[in-house]
């Protein structure tokens, strides 16, 4: 299950949408299925006990989730594999699996239950822990700490602003520059929350810590959460049969904004300027898009599951016969 980075409380795992995902991806019917972000597997679980015949291929970067979803789908034996890779990755993946096309695909954005309550992955302000956000810490990538002491202040500034939409993020940049250069960088999740909050202020009665939005840019950068999203979308589109199904879940504008615009080409409409005399963007007709408006939690899943109240889900349907 993936989540939004929360504010103090802990949830435990439950798996978001998860009704409205199971039947869009029409898990009835059985056959192979690629749940692309298994994290704790229950998506994963629900698709399997949807029928017999339900097979499921588990992706995720973080080794530490895939071996308790292994634990958890033990019961069901061949009929859930897992691989340790990103999801981006898709295609390669299938094809070292020698599987050509599946009848469907699940995609569940965003940081996991395990790594946001994790005291020592460094996602959450809720626990002080060195500040890391990798979620494959095997993959060599830079920690949030040593990308808030290697770029400037206004790098800092633009992945804080256009990351996680935050108005201080100048402000924010530069006191985080200022303490670095006087030999104090940010290098715990208490060290960058408290600094942010006395940035931003308490403001009016806010629902959300103020930090949060920045642990949100800096997770996004550290994973490189956005980058070929679009092209995701596009190969798993290619990787499904005629009649499979695609859904996908995020949790903020940045995310749904990729998502729907590359549904919308993948549905025929046109996303280039409307003064260009024709298409350059090669949208074309290969779904339908089963979701008119992105679906959100009831109001009885958000009491449940507060963590689920900024969930959107997307769905597409692969055409029978592909127009030309």
């Amino acid at each position: 299950m993936a989540v939004p980075l929360g504010g103090r409380g802990s949830a435990p795992h439950r798996p978001v949408l998860l009704r409205e995902t199971i039947e869009l991806l029409a898990a009835e019917r059985g056959g192979l299925f690629v749940d692309c972000t298994v994290g704790l597997g229950g998506h994963s679980e629900a698709i399997l006990q949807a029928s017999r015949d339900a097979q499921v291929l588990g992706i995720d970067r973080d080794d530490e989730a895939l071996e308790l979803a292994r634990k958890r789908l033990a019961r069901f034996g061949s009929r859930f594999r897992a691989v340790h890779a990103d999801f981006r990755n898709i295609t390669r993946v299938l094809a070292i699996a020698e599987v050509k096309q599946v009848r469907g695909i699940l995609a569940d954005l965003g940081v996991s239950s395990l790594q946001l309550d994790s005291p020592s992955r460094g996602f959450s302000f809720r626990h002080d822990a060195p500040l890391d956000m990798r979620m494959d810490a095997s993959a060599g990538v830079e920690t949030a700490a040593e990308l808030l002491g290697r770029l400037s202040e206004v790098e800092i500034a633009q992945i804080i602003f256009e990351y996680g939409e935050e108005r201080r993020s100048r402000r924010i940049a530069r006191w985080i520059v200022e303490r670095r250069e006087r030999g104090e960088p940010i290098t715990t999740t208490r060290n960058l929350a408290g600094l942010v909050e006395r940035a931003v202020g308490p403001g009016k009665q806010r629902r959300i810590h103020p930090a949060t939005r920045t642990f949100q840019a800096l997770r996004i950068a550290v994973n490189s959460e956005l980058e070929n999203l679009d092209r995701f979308v596009t190969d798993a589109v290619d990787l499904l049969e005629p009649d499979g199904r695609l859904a996908v879940i995020s949790f903020h504008s940045l995310e749904d904004r990729i998502i729907k615009r590359t549904l919308w080409k993948l549905s025929g409409r046109c996303q280039c300027p409307p003064r260009l005399p024709r298409c350059m963007c090669d949208a074309h007709k290969a779904v339908e898009i089963l979701t008119r408006r992105p679906i959100s939690p009831a109001e009885e899943e958000v009491a449940g599951n507060p963590r689920a109240r900024s969930a959107k889900l997307r769905a597409c349907k692969k055409l029978l016969i592909t127009p030309n």
